[in-house]
């Protein structure tokens, strides 16, 4: 069952390009040092909030990505543009079955 991670964080105003430039090489640095990244959307919110939904193809594989951190350019760079954590949650997804 696949594992979703949401996190939501802060940024402030003038660090936004920074943030959305960082994005792709994030995310492909995900790709290739990640086991079991599915899919990543990121959505802006009030207040100067972000949401990130990241999708995992299992829980083990959401908690070994954590373990590592920023451990890559691109990931750290996107990390750098955040001023502050708000909530971290973990959940999954569940299997619905068409009747």
């Amino acid at each position: 069952m696949p594992t979703i991670e949401l996190t939501r964080f802060r940024v402030e105003p003038g660090r936004v390009a920074e943030l959305l430039r960082a994005r792709p090489a994030m995310l492909a640095d995900f790709r290739a040092d990640r086991t079991g990244f599915l899919d990543a959307r990121l959505v802006r919110l009030p207040d100067d909030q972000w949401l990130d939904i990241v999708t995992w193809r299992t829980a083990e594989d959401f908690a070994a990505s954590r373990a590592k951190g920023a451990n890559r350019p691109g990931i750290a760079a996107f990390f750098a543009a955040i001023a502050e954590l708000v909530s971290a949650e973990e959940g999954t997804e569940p299997e619905i079955s068409e009747a």
